[in-house]
């Protein structure tokens, strides 16, 4: 535990408050001229959201990681967790596997895993397989499962996950990460090799031979495949230790996502995961049913990253008017303090990630008003909040909740 966060503890106090984090996920982006010069935000009709700025809200912009670097989904999160993302540094195979509901044991190294398309020459074509189904992820998951149950003395676990998403996982001894990823991070180029961080590491080196020995004997199985006849592998490790939600902010909390992915980094810290619901609506009927269940909520919605990614405005468009419509449900029980945001932006310009801070939006009786029609880029360039790194907005969270007693005479 960090000086600050000793502080933070021996300030907290529990008042029975209610707080949500909702997460739209990748939100924030950048105005471009073939937009129109408007971002998504902008250019979404919102009336449920501007309602709720005009009631009072303060905004400003998060830096999700440090300046200039691009999180992935991992260290986003975390950051919004209040956990620093540089400090705790988790592999996104690890989280992946627990939103799927598997125990890693100790001497386990999962690794995130996407189905992709190859050329002849083993190029890749389409990192995603064109977001295959489910249902295909799932059969050609059980081919792999079935075929290569261990490479040597090391159990081999397959998991599908959604879409084109799956995990696999190495259960053996000797074992440990992290490796580097094998996906290219881009078309146009072959699978890369996954490679120990640490060379001189052991356990490491042993699972950089696992990985390869497993691509020899999964890619002759998929090469009938049209589409998905190749896959790619990041955030392979194990792991670490990290201290509970509940610990570090005296919060009973609780999750509401739909992708593993998701409910995987809110395990990590200890949220309760909520199984069922599949639609942003599903997600807000249960937070009402589950209200005094739990002090914390956090609920994900994934569709304005996945539009981002696909360079899709429209759609990106349409997710943030979507999530609008569905608002007036957790406003029905609305919390003592409300936070909407992002974990990064995902510019559709850019098609994918980026280091531009995220948009965030705080509503508590504290918070003043920043006297904002809309929650936008541009207002909350503007707004009272300014623009600080993420890893602090849960204790803005707990001090709007009136968490903190005085430091100092």
């Amino acid at each position: 535990m960090s000086k600050l966060d000793e502080v933070y503890s021996k300030l907290t106090i529990k008042t029975g408050a209610k707080i949500a984090l909702v997460v739209l996920d990748g939100l924030g982006d950048i105005a471009t001229a073939a937009q129109g010069n408007l971002t998504p935000l902008e250019a979404a009709r919102t009336p449920n959201l501007d309602a709720l700025v005009q009631s009072g809200c303060a905004q400003g912009r998060m830096i999700p990681v440090a300046p200039g670097i691009t999180p992935g989904s991992g260290p986003g999160h975390l950051a919004l967790f209040g956990y620093d993302p540089i400090e705790f540094e988790v592999g996104r195979g690890v989280i992946e596997t627990l939103g799927l509901g598997i125990e890693l044991k100790a001497g386990d190294v999962a690794a995130r895993a996407n189905f992709c398309t190859l050329d002849a020459k083993g190029i890749v074509t389409d990192r995603r397989a064109g977001r295959i189904a489910t249902e295909v992820c799932e059969r050609l998951c059980r081919i792999l499962s079935s075929k290569i149950k261990k490479i040597g003395t090391t159990e081999v676990i397959v998991l599908p996950g959604k879409e084109h998403r799956f995990v696999i996982v190495f259960r053996g001894t000797g074992l440990e990460g992290p490796l580097t990823d094998t996906d290219p991070n881009r078309e146009g180029l072959p699978i890369a090799s996954a490679k120990p961080v640490d060379g001189k590491n052991a356990g490491q080196k042993k699972v950089a031979k696992l990985v390869a020995d497993f691509y020899k004997a999964a890619l002759p199985l998929l090469k009938n495949e049209k589409t998905a006849n190749g896959f790619l592998m990041r955030g392979i490790a194990h792991q670490p230790d990290i201290p509970t939600f509940e610990e570090r902010y005296q919060l009973k909390p609780a999750c509401l996502a739909v992708y593993p992915m998701y409910k995987g980094l809110a395990q990590l810290v200890g949220m309760k995961k909520i199984e069922g619901p599949q639609t942003v609506q599903e997600q807000l009927e249960r937070y009402v049913k589950e209200y005094d269940a739990y002090d914390f909520f956090f609920i994900h919605y994934k569709y304005t990253d996945k539009a981002g990614e696909d360079g899709n405005f429209a759609a990106k468009v349409k997710a943030i008017e979507d999530f609008d419509a569905a608002l007036p449900l957790l406003l029905a029980r609305k919390p003592d303090v409300l936070v909407i945001t992002g974990d990064h932006s995902t510019p559709c310009a850019l098609k994918g990630h980026s280091w531009h801070p995220q948009p965030v939006l705080l509503h508590s009786a504290c918070s003043g008003s920043d006297k904002l029609d809309r929650f936008t880029e541009t207002g909350a360039n503007i707004g009272s909040l300014g623009i600080f790194e993420a890893k602090y907005l849960m204790r803005l969270m707990q001090a709007n909740a009136k968490m903190f007693d005085k430091f100092g005479a």
